[in-house]
């Protein structure tokens, strides 16, 4: 067994390394496809192949409807990561959810399952349009004005905290073992897809999990809260989370090059964002990752979105509480990236 073992390690050290032709660069796919990246006996991982994509129920996403969140809530601590109003709480199972207020939380769900739906690691997700949470403190640092009598919340995303796994890293986008690979390439169309403009590498998590011998460092995007908008950061940033009239008029593709395509997401910050310079030049340096992706990888993300029926789309956003109307639009325009990244 050893013995037949080794031309295997051989081969996915000679892809973990790279070589400058092409041929090397499909074998790379190939290993990610059947184990992910193999680092200091470590497996590392970005996508999974999908078991049947046509056949995930969307509606209830990663999560499934058997772990889906059961009140009454219980406050545990106020979490002051991040840009938007957060706090944890304990189910009536003694599960511990994370509640995300505010402009993020319906299109962090619809995003998850998309996500989900295609390969890739997500949180577990789900949206509540109201919770009541029992011992709410009188004040939160953050997001009181969103807090009503008796601590009821409104319009919230709930992400089960993980029992096992744990982050212990991020990732850059410039740097990891999946550079030059198609499911890295597939991931940074996806992007496009949403319209997710902020890539920034501290929205990226790697999560260790253990399960007896076996250890795993699973690479995800843990924030998908700016996406379904416009495909920049605004001064209103409302309109470029979740706004359907936004991600309508939002461009798609930016340039079609003989082997390449270039996408609009993300794209540069409004010229009204520099009253924050920092933040606006910032986000200049995130433009690449929509640009100059494999033409061959786009279709390839194509083709596995084509494999989502329009039921399954809508269930995605209906999931997240938008009403049938808006969640026909965000479909609607779904449907029609997947078909134009399935002519190039």
């Amino acid at each position: 067994m050893q013995k037949q073992r080794k031309p295997l390690t051989l081969f996915l050290m000679v892809a973990l390394f790279g070589l400058p032709s092409p041929v090397a660069a499909k074998k790379k796919d190939k290993a990610l496809v059947r184990e992910g990246e193999i680092t200091g006996g470590v497996l590392t991982v970005l996508w999974r192949e999908p078991r049947n994509i046509s056949s995930e129920n969307l509606f209830y996403g990663a999560g499934g409807k058997d772990h889906e969140p059961h009140g009454p809530f219980l406050f545990v601590k106020e979490d002051l990561d991040g840009s938007n109003p957060k706090f944890v709480v304990e189910d009536h199972d003694r599960v511990k959810w994370k509640v995300k207020l505010g402009d993020e939380a319906r299109p962090e769900t619809a995003a998850s399952r998309l996500v989900w739906a295609m390969g890739y690691h997500t949180d577990w997700d789900y949206f509540a349009p109201s919770i009541q949470v029992k011992e709410m403190p009188l004040k939160l640092h953050r997001g009181q004005e969103l807090v009503g009598p008796n601590g009821n919340v409104t319009n919230v995303r709930l992400k089960r905290e993980p029992d096992g796994d744990k982050k212990i890293a991020e990732w850059k986008w410039r740097d990891n073992p999946f550079r030059g690979t198609r499911e890295l390439d597939g991931l940074r169309v996806l992007m496009a897809v949403i319209n997710n403009w902020d890539l920034e590498d501290k929205n990226n998590a790697i999560l260790e999990e253990k399960s007896g011998d076996r250890e795993e460092r699973i690479y995800e995007i843990s924030d998908l809260g700016a996406t379904f908008g416009k495909n920049g950061l605004s001064r209103d940033r409302r309109i470029s989370k979740g706004d359907l009239e936004y991600y309508i008029r939002s461009r798609f593709i930016k340039k079609i090059k003989p082997n390449a395509v270039d996408f609009e997401t993300p794209r540069r910050a409004d010229v009204v964002a520099l009253v924050n310079p920092r933040e606006f030049f910032s986000r200049l340096h995130l433009r690449w990752i929509g640009r100059n992706i494999s033409r061959e990888d786009a279709r390839w993300m194509g083709g596995m979105l084509a494999q989502l029926s329009p039921a399954q789309i809508r269930d995605a956003f209906r999931a997240a509480g938008y009403s049938s109307q808006e969640a026909d639009g965000f479909t609607a325009v779904v449907e029609a990236r997947i078909a134009q990244l399935n002519k190039l």
